[in-house]
């Protein structure tokens, strides 16, 4: 590998973090070497504080065009390759990125980070004022830069420890694994793991590091996602890249008392490649987590499926701290299977959504749940100038046709209660006190939202709209706020805080 920086690489492997540290003075840099036989990119170079990190390639979609279930494998021509880096670091650090293509504009995502690159020909400097999630886009979002910029790993596993399956640094092939109570995978950075870690009835069960589980290998619909667990308990997930889910990427069916935190979801570029399923499942805590995903990004559901999960309500759930990119469905959403008693005691706070397609954040409710006491607070939400319009494939091997005088613009949020195609209950459900508070949104356009009930008995009730902000002006009534209230919708407030 060639590189304009040096190669300098601290191969010493730091373990499982109890959540993101917020320190702002320098501290060590933590880099991994790429293995031998590992594909780099060959966009991109990139230095922290004086060591070169490498940059690893993925596939991501190229154009919002979708393909419903069966459906056939994507074609790669709605696809490009996107690259990605990874590091540990304790504070915070001075980031060169060095692009083979020529630089005339440059963004860094989340913007809510402030930070101001300084470009000098085709090389870009800025400072990470912590450790965080990014990308930096040139000249657009297409074959953007990920990069992962992790608090230091605590407590490492060894390989010695009993009920550890270890893989070091290198490239490990060993196909399915699946755990039992009392383990854990450890993927070391430097470590490329292609294959994918199921568990069933298990408890105490981990999965942790710095390095890769690439599922790459499997056909759509064989391998069930980069990491599944099913009637799980006790569970962790912790630090670890996540690339080219079959289906999606990580989901817990049924499962109680779970930590995924810190983990960076990328390479989601086939249809039906969802970020974070968590269906049926309770006590969920899902945290500083970076989520790249074709379909939805960070979902709950209630399925109901021949195992039987929709006797199970979702509940107690936060999700917090997470960066989304969406390429074609929801950013942040429960639904649209709702299958499930209840879809209660749920919060999404303090995320960016730095891209979204169809909806940054949504109630598709399709099923009989009860949905009840649900908050999106503190969510950041990007909207790009030109968004192209998300499309359903009519015939084999279509082409994305893109317009450019588009004026398609994502919707902001939506509460919607009917019957879908995923539907699978034989009546429908309601949805109980909702508050949408500190919400900013940017962008020239102005995203729509929506509110529509089933019928009399099965409405929306109690919805709160606090500081939420678009380009800065208060949202005060619903023409305000783009926000289009339809029948069976009771109780909507509006609150914007005192001066």
């Amino acid at each position: 590998m060639s590189t304009r920086f040096g190669f300098l690489v601290t191969a010493a492997l730091l373990a499982v973090s109890a959540g993101s540290s917020a320190g702002s003075a320098k501290g060590p840099v933590t880099i991994a070497p790429a293995p031998t036989g590992e594909q780099i990119s060959d966009d991109f170079e990139v230095n922290v504080e004086g060591q070169a990190a490498p940059v690893y390639r993925c596939r991501v979609s190229a154009v919002p065009l979708n393909q419903v279930w069966p459906g056939y494998q994507r074609p790669l021509d709605q696809t490009e390759l996107a690259s990605f880096a990874y590091w540990d670091m304790a504070g915070e650090a001075e980031v060169k990125v060095f692009s083979r293509r020529p630089v005339q504009t440059v963004a860094v995502r989340p913007t809510s980070l402030g930070i101001k690159p300084v470009v000098s020909g085709n090389t870009i400097t800025f400072r990470l004022p912590r450790p965080c999630f990014t990308t930096v886009e040139i000249n657009g979002p297409h074959h953007a830069l990920h990069l992962f910029a992790s608090p230091p790993e605590k407590n490492a596993p060894k390989p010695t420890d009993p009920g550890v399956r270890y893989f070091g640094p290198g490239v490990h092939r060993p196909g399915k694994i699946v755990l039992e109570s009392n383990q854990t995978v450890y993927v070391a950075g430097g470590a490329v793991v292609y294959g994918a870690v199921h568990a069933v009835g298990a408890s105490h069960v981990r999965v942790l590091g710095r390095g890769i589980i690439d599922a790459s290998g499997f056909e759509r619909g064989q391998g069930g996602g980069v990491i599944r667990f099913s009637d799980c308990s006790d569970i962790v997930i912790d630090g670890v890249v996540m690339r080219d889910p079959d289906v999606w990427c990580c989901s817990l069916f049924g499962c109680r008392s779970a930590l995924i935190a810190n983990v960076k979801l990328v390479g989601l570029w086939r249809y039906n490649a969802d970020g974070i399923d968590l269906c049926n499942s309770r006590d969920i805590t899902v945290r500083d987590c970076f989520v790249r995903a074709f379909d939805d990004c960070i979902v709950l559901k209630g399925l109901k499926w021949k195992n039987g999960y929709d006797d199970r309500p979702v509940q107690n759930v936060d999700v917090s701290g997470c960066v989304i990119w969406n390429d074609w469905g929801r950013a942040l959403e429960i639904g649209a299977e709702t299958c499930a008693p209840e879809i209660a005691q749920v919060a999404f706070r303090d995320c960016d959504i730095i891209r979204t397609v169809h909806i940054a954040m949504d109630i598709q409710h399709g099923d009989r749940a009860a949905v009840r006491d649900i908050r999106f607070e503190n969510i950041r939400v990007e909207i790009d100038d030109f968004t192209p319009p998300p499309r359903m494939q009519r015939v084999k091997d279509q082409k994305y046709a893109p317009d450019p005088k588009s004026s398609f613009c994502p919707d902001l949020l939506v509460i919607h209660i009917t019957g879908t195609n995923y539907s699978k209950d034989d009546q429908r459900g309601t949805v109980r006190s909702v508050v949408f508070k500190d919400i900013a949104v940017t962008g020239r356009l102005l995203p729509a939202s929506h509110l529509r009930g089933f019928d009399a008995d099965h409405g929306i009730d109690g919805v709160v709209f606090e500081n939420v902000r678009i380009n800065g002006r208060p949202v005060t009534d619903a023409r305000a706020g783009g926000i289009s209230i339809g029948a069976h919708v009771r109780d909507v407030k509006f609150r914007v805080p005192r001066p």
